[in-house]
């Protein structure tokens, strides 16, 4: 694919084409037919600055297609490296996303390597996006060179239909941030509106880290006193797991929780609004519940008999629990009925946990059209989850950008690396953003010190530092757990983040009519700056604050790069001029680098 006469991308059709293949030319297109397969090239679209192009061809079962990008090609007169961005939410979120690698990996929701967020959407710096189309049965391979689309049919696709497509869009721009908003307009959409105001001005505060399962009443009302009496602000006080009689039963246990309605109230009183912790799934010891839903068609089966409505979650044993089948349309009512019941007692909304594909049993049978199967799931449980509003979250989507709710990072562990660490915090926030979900809930503070690992002061206080100009910020292990010093500067920091709020819902706002990132990489501001696309631990607010935190254990001072600007520091008030770094930044435990435009006015 060339642009201005050079070449912008190589895209190699494998397997399906050789020298002798014929080509049948059509108004806007053309065809390629050789080797048992046909494949048409058809122009979408060919405006000023913009090309946008469809591939497809139909294949049979058994057939594979199969084809290639070429992840290192230059471009321009300079022969720049190509860098790329987009692809799957990953435990291990390097960036930019050339440095990650795949082997036969079905591109599907799932659990599993954090895949919660997974769009079929690539772009490059070149300004050439790439887009695969939803009915396709994806499996990529990555490697140092390549990346590999293959179409197939295969698990844990659906696999009895006898034709399926493989079909993509390719829209060619002038840079990756127009060629990014291109995509935004032609195939992710944006949002139709945005979140709770009240999730992004102040903190949300849940149970789970501090407390794990079970709690109780007394739990609840004794965490919601301290956090008052500490002089903290709250969005909402969100009761995670366990609260129920049994999982999936919806129904609170009258031992730990003995009037519901009582505690809610005094929660109102005391400033609170209430979330409660839910999920998809039924253990199967959860009677009558289970045997309800079981009766009624409610679950997912398998089209293997010997596995039936069998699966696995955290909660349960293997084959000890099914899940909700949100592809039928009465489960998701039975659903949603019961939760409008909890309601009643005083609860505000939810925070929804789990929804990947990859919980159902293996091979589920479940309607909808086939070609959308497994992830049509996904879809429509996180739609029934946003018809509860804008104060709810949710932690997986597929094409359900358009969803005016904050979209939570899965959960992440106790750790300064990569491996699910603050380190990838940052990547994390930029993946999302350019999956086209801006909405982003950055996981609890300090991560969920799972197994043997330990939260510290220093790994606490940075990890609050690096959300402070996220959209929302989330505790559960409290300040007052780790000693004063700490109390003070995370107020200091749900300050910092209060004071920048307005900001933070404007830039919402401007996600909603325009479609841009609320928390794009610094690249953003000037594409073509090939230091810039290559940054992974900064960020900015808008295109007014570039964020630079320390994500490095004892480190007292980091080296920043400003990207096109000229930028004040908001720690010294000293104004730097952008393109270039700053070496060896002094940033003590207490300090956060950003920097703010010389020309940014608050609202």
């Amino acid at each position: 694919m060339s642009k201005s006469d050079d070449r912008v991308q190589r895209i190699t059709f494998d397997h399906d084409f050789t020298d002798d293949s014929d080509i049948e030319t059509f108004p806007k297109g053309m065809r390629l037919f050789g080797n048992g397969h046909n494949i048409e090239i058809r122009e979408l679209e060919d405006s000023a600055g913009f090309a946008y192009l469809s591939i497809t061809r139909t294949l049979r079962k058994g057939q594979i297609g199969s084809d290639v990008l070429h992840l290192h090609d230059t471009f321009g007169s300079e022969q720049t490296p190509l860098h790329w961005y987009g692809g799957p939410e990953l435990m291990e979120q390097y960036y930019p996303i050339e440095k990650l690698r795949f082997d036969d990996y079905p591109y599907i929701t799932k659990e599993l390597h954090s895949a919660a967020i997974i769009e079929r959407y690539w772009f490059n710096t070149a300004g050439v996006f790439f887009y695969i189309d939803k009915e396709v049965p994806l499996f990529i391979d990555q490697d140092d060179q390549v990346l590999r689309f293959t179409a197939k049919k295969a698990l844990p696709y659906y696999t009895y239909d006898d034709e399926f497509v493989f079909s993509y869009r390719v829209g060619v721009a002038a840079d990756a941030r127009e060629a990014h908003q291109k995509a935004v307009e032609r195939v992710l959409n944006q949002p139709v509106d945005i979140p709770d105001e009240r999730m992004v001005r102040h903190p949300i505060w849940s149970t789970w880290v501090r407390y794990r399962r079970p709690i109780s009443q007394q739990t609840v009302l004794d965490f919601a006193r301290e956090i008052n009496a500490y002089g903290f602000k709250n969005a909402q006080l969100d009761i995670d797991d366990l609260w129920e009689v049994c999982y999936g039963s919806l129904t609170f246990n009258t031992i730990t929780f003995p009037n519901v309605t009582e505690m809610t109230e005094m929660l109102h009183e005391m400033g609170f609004r209430v979330t409660l912790w839910v999920h998809p799934f039924i253990n199967k010891n959860c009677d009558p519940w289970y045997t309800e839903a079981l009766s009624k068609g409610y679950l997912v089966k398998s089209h293997d008999e010997t596995i039936g409505y069998n699966t696995k979650w955290w909660n349960s044993g293997e084959n000890e629990a099914s899940y909700i089948n949100f592809n039928n349309p009465d489960a998701v009512e039975w659903y949603r009925r019961r939760l409008r019941e909890i309601q009643e007692l005083g609860i505000d909304n939810f925070k929804f946990d789990a929804g990947e594909t990859s919980w159902a049993p293996a091979d589920p049978d479940i309607a909808g059209p086939t070609a959308l199967l497994p992830s049509s799931q996904t879809v429509n449980f996180v739609r029934m989850c946003a018809a509860f509003g804008g104060m709810i979250e949710v932690r997986t989507g597929w094409g359900t950008q358009d969803l005016p709710v904050f979209v939570r990072m899965l959960d992440f562990d106790t750790r300064w690396g990569w491996n699910n660490g603050l380190q990838s915090l940052v990547p994390t926030l930029l993946q999302m953003n350019l999956n086209g979900y801006p909405f982003v809930l950055p996981d609890m503070i300090g991560g969920n010190v799972y197994g043997d690992d330990i939260l510290t002061k220093e790994l606490f206080i940075r990890w609050l530092e690096a959300s402070v100009f996220m959209p929302s910020i989330q505790f559960s292990k409290t300040p007052w757990d780790i000693d004063e010093e700490s109390i003070t500067i995370s107020k200091k920091f749900a300050e910092l983040h209060e004071m920048y709020a307005d900001y933070i819902i404007q830039r919402m706002r401007l996600a909603v009519s325009h479609g841009t990132p609320v928390n794009p990489p610094i690249w953003w501001l000037d594409p073509t700056d090939k230091i810039a696309q290559t940054i992974y631990d900064e960020y900015l607010l808008g295109e007014d604050i570039v964020v630079a935190p320390v994500l490095a254990e004892f480190a007292t001072s980091r080296d920043i790069y400003l990207p096109k600007g000229t930028w004040r520091d908001g720690n010294t008030n000293r104004v730097h001029e952008g393109g270039r770094w700053i070496y060896n930044y002094t940033a003590p435990m207490d300090t956060l680098p950003y920097f703010v435009s010389a020309t940014f006015q608050a609202n």
